[in-house]
């Protein structure tokens, strides 16, 4: 059974204390719920609820191509939609069906555009706290993120302790460090400089699409890894077969057009067709000032009131979040005394191997569900076991105590 739903939750008033009159939430439900099988999915920065594939729409929803994450949920599937009642809400500010910049202001009749109030992942939680209380559904078994959908789950156990038993964060951290925030910050100068933004009000006129286009670009390259974008690319030219309306500098026209530059050409493209600007500005902008420990003494402090069960997995290649920084959270746990294991997956893909890398995601989420955590400690490594993991590699011997 699955299902493609709005839900009108009414006023809404966002952590800013500005308020809407009315936030529809798109969402999507796969399997039927028993009373405690639910599991929530948190999606990534420009995911939508089409989380798993939809056999009455062809696979063709929320304007995107296919489900995110259709190898990890969805009939015999790691997260198993005959067992579980997955439910995937489109995050406010997006523009896959949740209200957001694009939806028409119901006072004005116009585009709210950037008269929408300022977004935060707690106004995401706080959005799907609201909806599952609509669809009759109280504690959780599990909520499951990646990326700054993992960051959402986190805020889930600060903000729900109580709500949930088991949770698994997935290639995310407490917080982004000065990098990626430094990177982001450069994405959306390319959008607000684009002279078609007109500060955020150009529905109906030319759309910023260059500025979206560059900005989409930068975030690919984020997502990906020195030695992803070797074996994908090299230095290898994209050959005559590859065609661009024009050079991109007066040079161009004489040295060769690379594969690398015809993979951002061709993502560019495809993501203008599909995403909005302004929710590229919101959404990033929610990202980056996530802090789990605002508010708290610490990120321990935040954790303290959750007595269920924390799974974060990381990846080796990616520079996104890093392996360094899930640790500092799995020792945040530590602190907190918080059930919790740190898996350290090895991968080359980058950020993205937690989308194109399901048999290596699937299994430990898999087991997570059914089984919790077994009682492995945080401290655990694969050297101490006789017998090697039945899923993804552990390689928490990385970090000395």
């Amino acid at each position: 059974m699955t299902t493609k739903e709005t839900v009108d939750l009414g006023e809404f008033t966002f952590e800013s204390g500005e308020s809407i009159p009315s936030l529809e939430v798109a969402y999507e439900t796969y399997g039927e719920f028993t009373g405690d099988n639910a599991v929530l999915i948190c999606h990534a920065l420009t995911g939508s609820a089409h989380v798993a594939r939809r056999p009455d729409s062809g696979d063709q929803t929320a304007g995107q191509a296919r489900a995110w994450w259709g190898d990890v949920v969805g009939p015999g599937k790691a997260i198993d939609t005959t067992e579980y009642y997955v439910v995937c809400a489109n995050a406010p500010g997006s523009c896959y069906g949740t209200t957001g910049p694009s939806s028409t202001n119901p006072e004005t009749g116009e585009p709210y555009g950037t008269d929408f109030p300022p977004v935060t992942v707690g106004d995401w939680t706080r959005s799907q706290r609201k909806l599952l209380d609509e669809l009759g559904v109280g504690r959780l078994h599990a909520v499951i993120g990646g990326s700054v959908g993992g960051m959402n789950v986190l805020d889930w156990l600060r903000r729900y302790p109580d709500d949930i038993e088991y949770a698994a964060s997935v290639a995310a951290a407490a917080r982004l460090d000065a990098q990626c925030l430094a990177l982001d910050t450069v994405a959306r100068r390319a959008i607000t400089t684009d002279p078609n933004w007109n500060e955020g009000h150009y529905y109906g006129g030319p759309e910023p699409t260059d500025g979206l286009a560059r900005a989409r670009q930068i975030g690919h390259i984020m997502y990906l890894s020195k030695a992803s974008m070797a074996r994908k690319f090299g230095r290898r030219s994209a050959g005559r077969e590859a065609t661009r309306e024009k050079p991109t500098d007066p040079a161009g026209a004489f040295f060769p057009y690379r594969e690398v530059e015809s993979y951002l050409d061709y993502q560019a493209e495809k993501f203008t067709d599909r995403y909005d600007a302004n929710s590229y500005l919101y959404l990033t902008r929610a990202m980056d000032d996530f802090d789990l420990a605002a508010g708290y003494e610490s990120d321990a402090d935040a954790l303290a009131a959750f007595e269920g069960e924390l799974l974060i997995l990381s990846f080796t290649g990616d520079w996104h979040f890093t392996v360094e920084q899930a640790e500092v959270l799995a020792e945040a746990c530590r602190d907190a005394g918080v059930d919790a294991s740190h898996h350290v997956v090895e991968s080359d893909h980058g950020h993205d191997a937690f989308l194109v890398e399901p048999e290596k995601v699937g299994p430990p989420l898999s087991a997570l569900l059914s089984t919790g955590l077994e009682g492995r400690a945080i401290t655990d490594t694969a050297e101490d076991e006789e017998e090697p993991e039945a899923f993804a590699p552990v390689h928490t011997s990385l970090f000395s105590k």
